[in-house]
């Protein structure tokens, strides 16, 4: 069940990297955040009531809110026109609560792939907190590409992996996962520094609230 969460996770932060990067305008992006943070909130509250008291299981499901909680404030921020710094400290919880799940997951889960996905995710909340909380607008474009070039390869690759049983973990499953995620990060400074893309709408874009 979680895996089909994180399949539409994909899909909002590819819009929310978008976002962005100017690409479409932060009402537009804010219906599926609504739509995939009541997922993200749904999914791990049901998970937890089959738990029938399993802490691993209940632990498991925990970190689903985390996300569900970002694209809900996300949606109703960008359709109410609220200021970002809410969503911009929220998301520092989000990247150290992000870093303490990802040693869960090599240590404790024995999973390193997913240790390595959930540092990428610690990585992106850290830039939501850099753009939105602390309003450094030179880092906009960066995250925009980082979260766009992420968005696939740390959801809906793994989700689409996890639903045909295809998805395996190991140490060198994680440092193949671990390498390409670094080769898209730095794509990401390369794509910076070309020619900005046209804004749908320039001023909106430089007050939007967005995630991931």
């Amino acid at each position: 069940m979680g895996d089909v969460g994180l399949l539409y996770v994909g899909a909002a932060l590819m819009v929310n990297g978008l976002m962005l990067l100017g690409r479409i305008p932060p009402r537009s992006a804010a219906v599926l955040n609504l739509f995939v943070g009541a997922l993200q909130c749904l999914t791990p509250t049901v998970l937890i009531l089959q738990a029938a008291g399993d802490p691993d299981a209940i632990l498991a499901a925990s970190g689903l809110y985390l996300f569900g909680f970002t694209y809900l404030y996300v949606g109703i921020a960008n359709l109410a026109g609220l200021s970002p710094e809410g969503i911009g400290w929220f998301s520092l919880f989000v990247a150290g609560a992000a870093t303490v799940y990802a040693g869960i997951a090599f240590w404790h889960d024995h999973d390193p792939v997913f240790g390595v996905i959930w540092l990428s995710w610690a990585l992106l909340w850290t830039l939501f907190f850099l753009v939105l909380g602390l309003g450094m607008e030179r880092l906009t474009r960066f995250t925009g590409w980082t979260v766009l070039l992420l968005s696939q390869p740390t959801c809906s690759v793994p989700a689409f992996l996890g639903l045909t049983g295809a998805y395996r973990s190991d140490g060198g499953t994680a440092l193949l996962a671990a390498a390409i995620l670094a080769a898209l990060v730095a794509a990401s400074v390369v794509l910076t520094s070309r020619r900005p893309l046209p804004s749908s709408n320039p001023t909106e874009i430089r007050s939007s609230h967005a995630t991931r």
